[in-house]
């Protein structure tokens, strides 16, 4: 009788794969076994030739909810074993080559157990099976068994572990599985350490508590899936400013969640890709159009025209909201700039002062995972945050990658993530915050420990950013240094770039692209910061074919976060400020400036002290908003400005293709390379402020102009290059209306637009980009 080895690589653990074969194996008749390893799931099958066929083809057409087949392979051979029947066998522990799962939201058959009085899950905070529930956030180790998850701390009962074991039951062989009975179990603490029972509020229980006191206008921090998160009502301004205030995050805008799509639809307009989103098992937070109808606090999201909502994921969030017809606050439990709290002591300690309420739980979380954030531009969706949901799931790397070593590219200093790159795919961590702060950073040495062991990832070359300052990246030269192995530095907007590639299945020896990467700045091979490149870009090399004109950083990093820094920089760099204090003298941003200490920021420019030129267009767009007084003195955050200037644009000026409603640059050189010098751009600005055009108007005219010198400067160089292929990377381009003006005049001259969708534009994309590279350099010298 025929025997096979079937190998099955992907996303197979912990995704209900085990059962499914079970069920199918019988239904096709066949003998054998099935169990977890290292690399994945390892089937062996006995029976006809036919039956082993149907059996592989129903296989990767019924594959579980939660699963990905990447790689399907079959051996036949003469064995002696004999199989009466079909049974799951013990996993089995070998070299690491299978995937991790990410988190899943709470399914529909779960949801609906715990709102059935009659289930035994009714009302069970914690419920879940193979379609959904915690998996990155718990696990130790692979593979993915509930000994090695945080739900080893909890000893199944006598119910759970029949439908455990029940091959006809959803749960069968869901790690995590658990009840009221045996399960982890959720509590409410003050946070004065004054005792509280939910019979204060005569609720059901301490997690329908919750719900009250969040009506009552109180802050509540929630231990989720993975992290702690600070709650508040949405619509009382009083408690919504008070969580800013004791947050110490005064603008950023805060997460949303709410009961269901129905009570989104009341605040904003929702698509059917942004509904199947929502509705999705990743369930992030989606960036929606507000619309005005009902209005949240005014101050969950100061200067933006969007929401960022969400849906219940986990049975929690679900019963927290059962009765609850408004928005909530749900954002990370931290300070300021801080990795959010995940231990229930590290919240009582730091989160004392700002949570008026805890809900707590005993499930330990392993690994802390923030909510992802997405956006729908046209019928793509871009991937802002990439976290809960999405990460780790693998990304497939192109044709050309897949005997590659093993490398480790360490990211980015802000948004950073890093990458392991391994057998033709690359492994994504979630997203782990900005480096500058000690406490993210010594996050991101723990959670890139705990890759490594994972993956059993033994890096044979460490890719790192050029930039001599990145933490990262003297992370990363430790580490070589530490194992003898090579590094391979790699230039900020290359790594954007490649990464743009990579999700887009470019192959290794395909020809060259124009990459087009807009940011707040890199570092770049003449040791200079780049922030607007055009590179003729393949994986192992690139050339720089144009810039923006370099412009002063008056104060160093100050200028991120004081518009108004870049403002007069550019005047002086356009040779306006002397036509300013006489032609423009009346206005506002003139006098603004007057007030300044001018002869000293001259000085400091003149002398090339602390003021170092820059090609961003990130600080450009600081500059302009600052001129039209949008955050003009201080910004909380990079890119507050230009967010909030997006927000105001005329959007029916955008579709008028007069010559009056597009700001002008001019084309000079820099260096033998094209140059974009936005000098009469600022002219015009500045009669139309005499005018006094509106901002929203000012804004459209800006935001055109740009996307039209960037086409233009494409012509030039589609004309004089053999370029067929266009990439649009960086974090500007996050920037919903230029992306979609800068793609439509490309497409207009026949040329093929490559946009992000699998991972950010902006720096957390960054280590995916610096691994290929580093892998492209490597098969290229052996």
């Amino acid at each position: 009788m025929p025997t096979e080895e079937i190998r099955v690589r992907g996303t197979v653990q912990g995704v209900g794969f085990r059962p499914t074969v079970y069920r199918l194996a019988k239904a096709c008749g066949l003998g054998g076994d099935v169990c977890n390893d290292g690399q994945g799931v390892l089937i062996r099958v006995s029976g006809s030739e036919e039956a082993i066929t149907k059996f592989v083809a129903r296989l990767q057409t019924e594959c579980p909810p939660l699963a990905r087949i990447n790689e399907l392979t079959r051996i036949s051979y003469k064995s002696e074993l004999q199989f009466d029947n079909f049974v799951i066998s013990t996993s089995v522990s070998n070299a690491i080559k299978t995937e991790i799962t990410p988190d899943a939201a709470t399914c529909r058959q779960c949801q609906k157990e715990i709102f059935d009085p009659f289930s035994r899950f009714y009302r069970y905070p914690f419920t879940n099976c193979t379609h959904c529930g915690p998996r990155l956030s718990i696990i130790r180790a692979i593979p993915y068994d509930r000994c090695n998850t945080s739900m080893s701390a909890f000893a199944i009962c006598p119910e759970c572990a029949k439908e455990y074991h029940d091959v006809e039951n959803r749960r069968f062989h869901a790690q995590p599985v658990a009840c009221h009975a045996c399960g982890p179990s959720a509590w409410l603490e003050r946070a004065d350490g004054k005792s509280v029972t939910a019979s204060m509020f005569s609720m059901l229980d301490d997690v329908d508590a919750v719900c009250t006191l969040l009506q009552k206008g109180e802050i509540v921090a929630i231990k989720g899936l993975g992290g702690i998160h600070l709650a508040c009502d949405a619509t009382q301004e009083t408690v919504v400013q008070k969580l800013h205030q004791r947050k110490r995050r005064y603008h950023k805008p805060f997460a949303l969640m709410v009961r269901d799509i129905e009570i989104i639809e009341q605040y904003c307009t929702v698509n059917a890709k942004e509904k199947e989103l929502l509705a999705s098992s990743a369930a992030p937070i989606v960036l929606l159009q507000a619309t005005g109808k009902k209005v949240v606090a005014p101050s969950i999201a100061v200067g933006q025209n969007t929401l960022g909502f969400m849906l219940p994921y986990t049975p929690l969030h679900h019963l927290i909201l059962r009765r609850m017809n408004r928005p909530i606050v749900l954002t990370s439990g931290n300070l300021a700039d801080e990795p959010q709290c995940i231990d229930n002591d590290e919240a009582r300690d730091k989160l004392e002062t700002i949570a008026d309420y805890f809900l707590f739980h005993n499930r330990e979380i392993i690994n802390r995972v923030d909510d992802s954030v997405v956006r729908v531009i046209g019928d793509k969706v871009q991937i802002i945050r990439r976290a809960r949901g999405y990460a780790p799931a693998a990304i497939s790397l192109p044709l050309g990658f897949h005997n590659i070593s093993q490398i480790l590219a360490m990211g980015s200093e802000l948004k950073n993530t890093f990458c392991l790159l391994r057998e033709g795919e690359a492994i994504l961590s979630q997203h782990l915050g900005d480096l500058e702060n000690a406490a993210a950073f010594n996050a991101y040495q723990e959670n890139l420990n705990l890759y490594l062991n994972f993956f059993e990832h033994q890096p044979e070359v460490i890719a790192i950013d050029k930039h001599p300052e990145y933490l990262s990246s003297k992370l990363g030269k430790e580490f070589a240094d530490t194992n003898q192995i090579k590094i391979y530095p790699v230039q900020h907007h290359h790594a954007h770039i490649a990464a743009c590639m990579v999700e887009n299945g470019i192959p290794l020896d395909a020809p060259p692209v124009l990459g087009i990467a807009l940011d707040g700045l890199g570092y770049g091979d003449d040791n200079t910061l780049w922030g607007g490149e055009f590179l003729l870009a393949d994986y192992r090399k690139f050339q720089r074919l144009a810039t923006f004109k370099p412009v002063a950083m008056i104060g160093g990093e100050q200028a991120i976060y004081q518009p108004w820094r870049n403002t007069y920089a550019q005047l002086i760099s356009a040779n306006l400020w002397d036509d300013c204090q006489h032609q423009y003298a009346d206005l506002e941003i003139v006098k603004f400036l007057k007030n300044k200490p001018l002869k000293l920021l001259n000085q400091l420019m003149e002398k090339k002290i602390n003021s170092p030129l820059a090609s961003s267009v990130g600080r450009l767009f600081d500059a302009v908003a600052a001129a039209i007084g949008i955050y003009r003195d201080e910004c909380s955050y990079e890119g507050q400005a230009a967010i909030a200037m997006e927000a105001i644009v005329d959007v029916s000026s955008l579709n008028n293709d007069e010559e009056t409603l597009i700001y002008p640059f001019k084309f000079s050189f820099l260096d033998s390379i094209y140059c974009i010098d936005p000098c009469p751009m600022w002219q015009a600005l500045l009669n139309d402020l005499q005018q006094q055009i509106p901002e929203p108007i000012i804004a459209a005219k800006f935001h055109k102009g740009l996307a039209n010198a960037i086409v233009e400067m494409v012509k030039h160089l589609y004309q004089e290059n053999l370029i067929s292929q266009v990439t649009l990377t960086g974090g500007v381009f996050q920037n919903c209306i230029l992306l979609q003006q800068v793609t439509k005049g490309l497409e207009t001259l026949g040329i093929k637009v490559l946009t992000h969708s699998l991972v950010p534009a902006n720096d957390g994309g960054l280590s995916l980009g610096q691994a290929v590279i580093a892998g492209a350099q490597l098969i290229h010298e052996s």
